[in-house]
Protein backbone atom coordinates (compact mmCIF):
# COMPACT_ATOMS: atom_id res chain seq x y z
CA UNK A 1 0.00 0.00 0.00
CA UNK A 2 1.33 3.32 -0.86
CA UNK A 3 1.72 6.34 1.43
CA UNK A 4 -1.41 8.75 1.17
CA UNK A 5 1.00 11.56 1.19
CA UNK A 6 3.28 10.37 -1.99
CA UNK A 7 0.17 10.04 -3.86
CA UNK A 8 -1.10 13.31 -3.22
CA UNK A 9 2.31 14.73 -4.13
CA UNK A 10 3.00 12.33 -6.82
CA UNK A 11 -0.13 11.73 -8.68
CA UNK A 12 1.09 11.29 -12.23
CA UNK A 13 3.89 8.81 -11.04
CA UNK A 14 0.74 7.04 -9.76
CA UNK A 15 -0.86 6.78 -12.95
CA UNK A 16 2.01 6.05 -15.02
CA UNK A 17 2.75 3.06 -13.04
CA UNK A 18 -0.99 1.77 -13.27
CA UNK A 19 -0.10 2.38 -16.80
CA UNK A 20 2.92 0.22 -17.23
CA UNK A 21 0.75 -2.52 -14.87
CA UNK A 22 -1.94 -1.99 -18.14
CA UNK A 23 -4.66 -1.82 -14.58
CA UNK A 24 -6.04 1.36 -16.49
CA UNK A 25 -9.37 0.56 -15.23
CA UNK A 26 -7.39 1.56 -11.60
CA UNK A 27 -6.93 4.76 -12.72
CA UNK A 28 -10.24 6.78 -11.81
CA UNK A 29 -9.08 5.54 -7.93
CA UNK A 30 -6.19 7.80 -7.90
CA UNK A 31 -8.33 11.29 -8.13
CA UNK A 32 -11.22 9.11 -5.92
CA UNK A 33 -8.41 8.60 -2.80
CA UNK A 34 -7.04 12.21 -2.88
CA UNK A 35 -10.41 13.43 -2.81
CA UNK A 36 -11.21 11.58 0.35
CA UNK A 37 -8.06 12.22 1.39
CA UNK A 38 -8.54 15.96 1.16
CA UNK A 39 -12.35 15.41 2.76
CA UNK A 40 -11.03 13.16 5.63
CA UNK A 41 -8.23 16.32 6.35
CA UNK A 42 -10.77 19.04 6.27
CA UNK A 43 -13.03 16.91 8.89
CA UNK A 44 -10.31 16.51 10.95
CA UNK A 45 -9.08 20.52 11.07
CA UNK A 46 -12.70 20.82 11.58
CA UNK A 47 -12.57 18.40 14.82
CA UNK A 48 -9.71 19.96 16.00
CA UNK A 49 -11.08 23.55 15.97
CA UNK A 50 -14.43 22.02 17.72
CA UNK A 51 -12.00 20.03 20.38
CA UNK A 52 -10.13 23.73 21.31
CA UNK A 53 -13.47 25.61 20.87
CA UNK A 54 -14.96 22.79 23.53
CA UNK A 55 -11.83 23.16 26.12
CA UNK A 56 -11.97 27.29 25.71
CA UNK A 57 -15.82 26.86 26.94
CA UNK A 58 -15.27 23.98 29.46
CA UNK A 59 -12.40 26.57 31.36
CA UNK A 60 -15.10 29.60 30.98
CA UNK A 61 -17.78 27.52 32.45
CA UNK A 62 -15.44 26.81 35.71
CA UNK A 63 -15.07 30.66 36.10
CA UNK A 64 -18.50 31.32 35.82
CA UNK A 65 -19.50 28.40 38.53
CA UNK A 66 -16.83 30.29 40.33
CA UNK A 67 -18.62 33.60 40.27
CA UNK A 68 -21.84 32.23 40.73
CA UNK A 69 -23.22 33.04 37.14
CA UNK A 70 -25.37 30.35 36.89
CA UNK A 71 -27.27 30.85 33.84
CA UNK A 72 -24.16 32.45 31.64
CA UNK A 73 -22.43 28.76 32.88
CA UNK A 74 -25.69 26.77 31.64
CA UNK A 75 -25.54 28.73 28.27
CA UNK A 76 -21.87 27.48 28.15
CA UNK A 77 -22.77 24.00 28.76
CA UNK A 78 -25.22 24.43 26.39
CA UNK A 79 -22.41 24.79 24.15
CA UNK A 80 -20.85 21.94 25.11
CA UNK A 81 -23.24 19.35 24.05
CA UNK A 82 -23.76 20.77 21.23
CA UNK A 83 -20.26 20.63 19.77
CA UNK A 84 -20.10 17.42 21.32
CA UNK A 85 -23.06 16.44 18.91
CA UNK A 86 -21.29 17.95 16.33
CA UNK A 87 -18.06 15.98 16.86
CA UNK A 88 -20.13 12.76 16.92
CA UNK A 89 -21.49 12.94 13.41
CA UNK A 90 -17.59 14.72 12.18
CA UNK A 91 -16.25 11.72 13.84
CA UNK A 92 -18.65 9.06 12.32
CA UNK A 93 -18.25 10.74 9.11
CA UNK A 94 -14.63 11.07 9.18
CA UNK A 95 -14.28 7.03 10.02
CA UNK A 96 -16.55 6.09 7.13
CA UNK A 97 -14.24 8.36 4.75
CA UNK A 98 -11.16 6.52 6.11
CA UNK A 99 -12.40 3.11 5.51
CA UNK A 100 -13.40 3.70 2.26
CA UNK A 101 -10.47 5.47 1.02
CA UNK A 102 -8.39 2.45 3.44
CA UNK A 103 -9.72 0.06 0.56
CA UNK A 104 -9.10 2.26 -2.34
CA UNK A 105 -5.79 2.73 -1.31
CA UNK A 106 -5.36 -1.51 -0.84
CA UNK A 107 -6.55 -1.73 -5.16
CA UNK A 108 -3.56 0.56 -6.15
CA UNK A 109 -0.77 -0.97 -6.67
CA UNK A 110 2.68 -0.33 -5.44
CA UNK A 111 5.26 1.61 -7.60
CA UNK A 112 7.70 -0.66 -9.59
CA UNK A 113 11.41 -0.25 -9.64
CA UNK A 114 12.72 1.50 -12.56
CA UNK A 115 14.36 -1.74 -14.06
CA UNK A 116 11.13 -4.06 -14.76
CA UNK A 117 10.65 -4.44 -17.97
CA UNK A 118 7.48 -2.92 -19.57
CA UNK A 119 5.22 -6.05 -20.42
CA UNK A 120 1.75 -7.07 -20.34
CA UNK A 121 2.37 -10.51 -18.99
CA UNK A 122 4.29 -12.93 -18.40
CA UNK A 123 4.67 -14.02 -21.90
CA UNK A 124 7.26 -10.48 -22.07
CA UNK A 125 9.30 -12.00 -19.33
CA UNK A 126 12.98 -11.24 -20.06
CA UNK A 127 15.20 -14.28 -19.26
CA UNK A 128 18.83 -13.05 -17.19
CA UNK A 129 21.01 -15.89 -17.16
CA UNK A 130 21.14 -19.30 -17.48
CA UNK A 131 23.10 -21.65 -15.05
CA UNK A 132 24.25 -25.61 -16.00
CA UNK A 133 23.88 -26.59 -19.63
CA UNK A 134 20.07 -27.36 -20.55
CA UNK A 135 20.70 -30.95 -22.14
CA UNK A 136 18.61 -32.68 -23.99
CA UNK A 137 19.53 -36.97 -23.99
CA UNK A 138 19.40 -38.81 -27.00
CA UNK A 139 16.92 -41.28 -24.62
CA UNK A 140 13.24 -40.69 -23.68
CA UNK A 141 12.52 -39.17 -20.51
CA UNK A 142 8.98 -39.92 -19.29
CA UNK A 143 6.35 -37.30 -18.05
CA UNK A 144 6.81 -37.15 -14.31
CA UNK A 145 3.65 -39.57 -13.32
CA UNK A 146 4.97 -41.96 -14.94
CA UNK A 147 8.63 -42.11 -13.59
CA UNK A 148 7.00 -42.34 -10.48
CA UNK A 149 4.80 -44.82 -10.84
CA UNK A 150 7.67 -46.86 -12.28
CA UNK A 151 8.92 -47.07 -8.09
CA UNK A 152 5.43 -47.31 -6.75
CA UNK A 153 6.36 -43.98 -5.92
CA UNK A 154 2.75 -42.21 -6.75
CA UNK A 155 -0.97 -42.80 -6.16
CA UNK A 156 -3.60 -40.17 -7.54
CA UNK A 157 -6.06 -42.79 -7.94
CA UNK A 158 -6.54 -43.15 -3.97
CA UNK A 159 -6.21 -39.59 -3.32
CA UNK A 160 -9.06 -38.99 -5.80
CA UNK A 161 -11.27 -41.26 -3.67
CA UNK A 162 -10.05 -39.00 -0.36
CA UNK A 163 -10.18 -36.09 -1.49
CA UNK A 164 -10.59 -35.55 -5.50
CA UNK A 165 -8.51 -33.96 -7.93
CA UNK A 166 -4.91 -32.16 -7.74
CA UNK A 167 -4.10 -34.33 -4.55
CA UNK A 168 -1.87 -36.85 -4.64
CA UNK A 169 -0.43 -40.15 -2.10
CA UNK A 170 3.33 -40.02 -2.44
CA UNK A 171 5.08 -43.43 -1.51
CA UNK A 172 8.10 -44.76 -0.70
CA UNK A 173 11.43 -43.44 -2.29
CA UNK A 174 9.68 -40.76 -4.05
CA UNK A 175 8.48 -39.60 -0.35
CA UNK A 176 11.92 -39.48 0.93
CA UNK A 177 13.05 -37.65 -1.87
CA UNK A 178 10.77 -35.33 -0.99
CA UNK A 179 12.07 -34.74 2.42
CA UNK A 180 15.63 -35.00 2.01
CA UNK A 181 15.06 -32.06 -0.78
CA UNK A 182 13.27 -29.66 1.58
CA UNK A 183 15.46 -30.93 4.97
CA UNK A 184 18.63 -30.31 2.35
CA UNK A 185 17.25 -26.79 1.60
CA UNK A 186 16.20 -25.98 5.27
CA UNK A 187 20.21 -26.90 5.81
CA UNK A 188 21.28 -25.05 3.61
CA UNK A 189 19.49 -21.66 4.55
CA UNK A 190 20.25 -22.43 8.01
CA UNK A 191 24.15 -22.34 6.90
CA UNK A 192 23.57 -18.89 5.46
CA UNK A 193 22.22 -17.42 8.47
CA UNK A 194 19.33 -17.92 7.99
CA UNK A 195 16.45 -18.84 11.73
CA UNK A 196 15.15 -21.62 11.46
CA UNK A 197 11.33 -21.78 11.46
CA UNK A 198 7.81 -23.71 11.22
CA UNK A 199 5.21 -21.08 11.13
CA UNK A 200 1.10 -22.02 11.81
CA UNK A 201 -0.39 -23.00 8.85
CA UNK A 202 -3.35 -20.97 8.93
CA UNK A 203 -3.91 -16.93 9.09
CA UNK A 204 -6.42 -14.48 9.89
CA UNK A 205 -7.88 -12.24 6.88
CA UNK A 206 -6.50 -9.09 8.61
CA UNK A 207 -2.82 -10.81 8.07
CA UNK A 208 -3.80 -12.09 4.41
CA UNK A 209 -4.74 -8.73 3.27
CA UNK A 210 -1.41 -7.30 4.99
CA UNK A 211 0.40 -9.35 2.67
CA UNK A 212 -1.21 -10.03 -0.61
CA UNK A 213 -3.54 -8.68 -3.00
CA UNK A 214 -7.46 -9.23 -3.07
CA UNK A 215 -7.16 -10.73 -6.89
CA UNK A 216 -4.42 -13.21 -5.37
CA UNK A 217 -6.43 -13.83 -2.16
CA UNK A 218 -8.97 -14.78 -4.09
CA UNK A 219 -7.53 -17.03 -6.52
CA UNK A 220 -5.36 -18.66 -4.26
CA UNK A 221 -6.46 -19.27 -0.34
CA UNK A 222 -8.97 -21.71 0.81
CA UNK A 223 -11.20 -20.10 3.75
CA UNK A 224 -11.98 -22.09 7.24
CA UNK A 225 -15.77 -22.10 7.60
CA UNK A 226 -17.06 -20.44 10.10
CA UNK A 227 -13.95 -19.03 11.17
CA UNK A 228 -11.57 -16.26 10.45
CA UNK A 229 -9.16 -17.84 9.44
CA UNK A 230 -7.45 -19.11 5.78
CA UNK A 231 -5.37 -22.08 5.35
CA UNK A 232 -1.82 -20.73 3.94
CA UNK A 233 -1.10 -20.88 -0.23
CA UNK A 234 3.10 -20.15 1.47
CA UNK A 235 4.41 -19.85 4.43
CA UNK A 236 5.60 -16.28 3.49
CA UNK A 237 2.34 -15.01 4.79
CA UNK A 238 2.76 -16.17 8.30
CA UNK A 239 6.22 -15.44 8.27
CA UNK A 240 5.72 -11.55 7.42
CA UNK A 241 2.00 -11.35 9.57
CA UNK A 242 4.57 -12.92 13.09
CA UNK A 243 5.67 -8.95 13.14
CA UNK A 244 2.15 -7.67 12.42
CA UNK A 245 1.98 -4.23 14.46
CA UNK A 246 5.57 -4.41 15.77
CA UNK A 247 7.69 -1.95 16.18
CA UNK A 248 11.49 -3.35 15.64
CA UNK A 249 14.95 -2.37 17.38
CA UNK A 250 16.90 -1.30 14.43
CA UNK A 251 19.43 -3.26 15.41
CA UNK A 252 17.69 -6.62 14.80
CA UNK A 253 17.46 -5.91 11.05
CA UNK A 254 18.04 -7.45 8.90
CA UNK A 255 15.59 -10.30 10.45
CA UNK A 256 16.37 -13.08 8.04
CA UNK A 257 13.87 -16.36 8.35
CA UNK A 258 13.60 -19.88 6.65
CA UNK A 259 10.10 -21.70 6.99
CA UNK A 260 8.74 -25.20 6.09
CA UNK A 261 5.12 -25.54 5.76
CA UNK A 262 2.91 -27.52 3.57
CA UNK A 263 0.71 -24.98 1.05
CA UNK A 264 -2.67 -25.13 0.26
CA UNK A 265 -3.77 -23.48 -3.08
CA UNK A 266 -7.00 -23.27 -4.55
CA UNK A 267 -5.49 -22.91 -8.41
CA UNK A 268 -7.92 -20.82 -10.08
CA UNK A 269 -7.61 -19.60 -13.28
CA UNK A 270 -6.61 -20.89 -16.90
CA UNK A 271 -4.05 -23.33 -16.24
CA UNK A 272 -6.28 -25.88 -14.25
CA UNK A 273 -5.66 -28.82 -12.34
CA UNK A 274 -3.12 -31.69 -13.92
CA UNK A 275 -4.80 -35.09 -13.94
CA UNK A 276 -2.27 -37.36 -14.02
CA UNK A 277 0.83 -35.27 -12.89
CA UNK A 278 1.99 -33.07 -9.82
CA UNK A 279 3.10 -30.06 -11.60
CA UNK A 280 -0.43 -28.42 -10.69
CA UNK A 281 -2.06 -29.34 -7.22
CA UNK A 282 -3.94 -28.42 -4.56
CA UNK A 283 -1.39 -29.15 -1.94
CA UNK A 284 2.71 -29.24 -1.72
CA UNK A 285 5.17 -28.56 0.87
CA UNK A 286 7.75 -25.52 0.44
CA UNK A 287 10.83 -24.66 1.87
CA UNK A 288 10.62 -20.98 2.30
CA UNK A 289 12.86 -17.22 3.11
CA UNK A 290 12.37 -14.30 3.79
CA UNK A 291 14.23 -11.26 4.72
CA UNK A 292 12.95 -7.56 6.88
CA UNK A 293 15.78 -5.28 6.03
CA UNK A 294 16.38 -1.49 6.07
CA UNK A 295 15.40 -0.16 2.98
CA UNK A 296 18.49 0.67 1.39
CA UNK A 297 19.70 -2.88 1.95
CA UNK A 298 16.64 -4.66 0.40
CA UNK A 299 18.07 -4.64 -3.47
CA UNK A 300 21.43 -6.58 -2.22
CA UNK A 301 19.18 -8.74 -0.17
CA UNK A 302 16.94 -9.66 -3.60
CA UNK A 303 19.82 -10.46 -5.59
CA UNK A 304 21.52 -12.79 -2.90
CA UNK A 305 18.24 -14.95 -2.33
CA UNK A 306 17.67 -16.21 -5.94
CA UNK A 307 20.95 -17.08 -5.81
CA UNK A 308 20.47 -19.64 -3.21
CA UNK A 309 17.98 -20.65 -4.81
CA UNK A 310 19.96 -20.97 -7.85
CA UNK A 311 23.08 -22.76 -6.34
CA UNK A 312 19.88 -25.17 -4.79
CA UNK A 313 19.23 -26.39 -7.76
CA UNK A 314 22.59 -26.62 -9.62
CA UNK A 315 23.86 -28.57 -6.48
CA UNK A 316 20.71 -31.06 -7.35
CA UNK A 317 22.03 -31.38 -11.18
CA UNK A 318 19.40 -28.90 -12.27
CA UNK A 319 20.04 -26.27 -15.08
CA UNK A 320 18.20 -23.47 -14.39
CA UNK A 321 17.42 -19.53 -15.83
CA UNK A 322 16.52 -16.64 -14.69
CA UNK A 323 13.50 -14.42 -15.41
CA UNK A 324 13.20 -10.51 -14.79
CA UNK A 325 9.09 -10.79 -14.39
CA UNK A 326 7.62 -7.42 -16.41
CA UNK A 327 5.17 -5.08 -14.97
CA UNK A 328 1.91 -6.58 -15.88
CA UNK A 329 3.14 -9.86 -14.58
CA UNK A 330 3.81 -8.14 -11.22
CA UNK A 331 1.45 -8.97 -8.52
CA UNK A 332 0.36 -5.49 -6.90
CA UNK A 333 2.15 -5.58 -4.06
CA UNK A 334 5.66 -6.32 -5.60
CA UNK A 335 8.40 -4.03 -6.90
CA UNK A 336 10.44 -6.17 -8.51
CA UNK A 337 10.45 -9.92 -9.06
CA UNK A 338 12.69 -12.70 -10.47
CA UNK A 339 11.16 -16.39 -11.71
CA UNK A 340 14.20 -19.31 -10.97
CA UNK A 341 12.68 -21.97 -13.56
CA UNK A 342 13.81 -25.38 -14.16
CA UNK A 343 14.97 -27.39 -17.40
CA UNK A 344 12.63 -29.79 -18.59
CA UNK A 345 14.87 -32.31 -21.07
CA UNK A 346 11.42 -33.83 -21.80
CA UNK A 347 9.40 -30.86 -22.55
CA UNK A 348 12.70 -29.35 -23.79
CA UNK A 349 11.91 -26.16 -21.81
CA UNK A 350 12.30 -24.01 -18.82
CA UNK A 351 9.38 -24.28 -16.65
CA UNK A 352 9.03 -22.30 -12.90
CA UNK A 353 9.98 -23.88 -9.35
CA UNK A 354 10.31 -20.75 -7.38
CA UNK A 355 9.89 -16.79 -7.09
CA UNK A 356 12.00 -13.96 -5.55
CA UNK A 357 10.48 -10.92 -4.87
CA UNK A 358 11.46 -7.50 -3.31
CA UNK A 359 8.36 -5.56 -1.87
CA UNK A 360 9.18 -2.57 -0.78
CA UNK A 361 7.49 -1.05 2.43
CA UNK A 362 3.89 -2.38 0.99
CA UNK A 363 3.99 -5.31 3.67
CA UNK A 364 5.29 -3.70 5.97
CA UNK A 365 2.83 -0.71 5.73
CA UNK A 366 -0.13 -2.88 5.54
CA UNK A 367 0.51 -4.71 8.68
CA UNK A 368 2.09 -1.85 10.30
CA UNK A 369 5.67 -2.86 11.21
CA UNK A 370 7.89 -0.43 11.64
CA UNK A 371 11.42 0.32 12.73
CA UNK A 372 12.63 2.24 16.13
CA UNK A 373 14.87 4.94 14.03
CA UNK A 374 16.58 7.99 15.84
CA UNK A 375 14.15 10.33 13.72
CA UNK A 376 11.49 8.68 14.51
CA UNK A 377 9.73 5.25 13.31
CA UNK A 378 10.11 3.73 9.57
CA UNK A 379 8.70 1.25 7.73
CA UNK A 380 11.22 -1.48 6.78
CA UNK A 381 11.27 -3.68 3.63
CA UNK A 382 10.04 -6.87 2.80
CA UNK A 383 11.47 -9.36 0.41
CA UNK A 384 10.66 -13.08 0.11
CA UNK A 385 11.89 -16.49 -2.20
CA UNK A 386 11.07 -20.06 -2.22
CA UNK A 387 13.69 -22.14 -1.45
CA UNK A 388 12.14 -25.47 -2.76
CA UNK A 389 8.70 -26.32 -3.71
CA UNK A 390 8.14 -30.03 -3.59
CA UNK A 391 6.35 -31.21 -5.99
CA UNK A 392 7.84 -29.02 -8.99
CA UNK A 393 11.20 -29.16 -7.50
CA UNK A 394 10.69 -33.58 -7.87
CA UNK A 395 10.07 -33.12 -11.47
CA UNK A 396 13.22 -30.95 -11.85
CA UNK A 397 15.02 -33.59 -10.08
CA UNK A 398 13.64 -36.79 -11.46
CA UNK A 399 13.96 -36.00 -15.10
CA UNK A 400 17.27 -34.31 -15.47
CA UNK A 401 18.30 -37.17 -13.18
CA UNK A 402 16.54 -40.07 -15.06
CA UNK A 403 19.21 -42.53 -16.79
CA UNK A 404 18.48 -44.76 -19.58
CA UNK A 405 17.69 -48.07 -17.71
CA UNK A 406 14.69 -46.16 -15.95
CA UNK A 407 17.03 -45.54 -12.65
CA UNK A 408 17.11 -42.33 -10.81
CA UNK A 409 20.76 -40.97 -9.82
CA UNK A 410 20.45 -39.52 -6.53
CA UNK A 411 22.46 -36.54 -6.29
CA UNK A 412 24.89 -36.25 -4.19
CA UNK A 413 23.72 -33.59 -1.67
CA UNK A 414 21.07 -35.50 -1.31
CA UNK A 415 22.68 -38.64 -0.70
CA UNK A 416 23.07 -38.21 3.39
CA UNK A 417 19.10 -37.28 4.04
CA UNK A 418 18.61 -40.80 2.06
CA UNK A 419 20.50 -43.24 4.13
CA UNK A 420 23.41 -43.30 1.55
CA UNK A 421 21.45 -44.47 -0.77
CA UNK A 422 22.65 -43.08 -4.42
CA UNK A 423 20.37 -44.60 -6.95
CA UNK A 424 16.49 -45.15 -7.33
CA UNK A 425 15.70 -48.59 -9.38
CA UNK A 426 12.33 -49.14 -11.29
CA UNK A 427 10.03 -52.37 -10.02
CA UNK A 428 11.15 -55.33 -11.93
Amino acid sequence: MLDIKFVRENKEKVVENIKKKYQDEKIPLVDEVIELDEKVRSLKLEGDELRKNRNSISSEIGSLMRDKKVDEANAKKKEVTDINEKLVLIEKEEEELNNSLHEKMLIIPNIIDDSVPIGKDDSENVEIEKFGDPVVPNYEIPYNADILESFSGLDKDSAGRTSGAGFYYLMGDAARLVTAMINYGRDYMIDKGFTYCIPPFMIRSDVVTGVMSFKEMDEMMYKIEGEDLFLIGTSEHSMIGKFKGQILKKETLPITMTSYSPCFRKEVGSHGIEERGIYRVHQFEKQEMIVICEPEDSMDWYNKMWRYTVEIFRNLNIPVHTLECCSGDLADLKVKSVDVEAWSPRQKKYFEVGSCSTLGDAQARRLGIRVKGENGNYFPHTLNNTVLASTRALIALLENNYQEDGTIKIPEVLQPYMGGKQVIYPNK
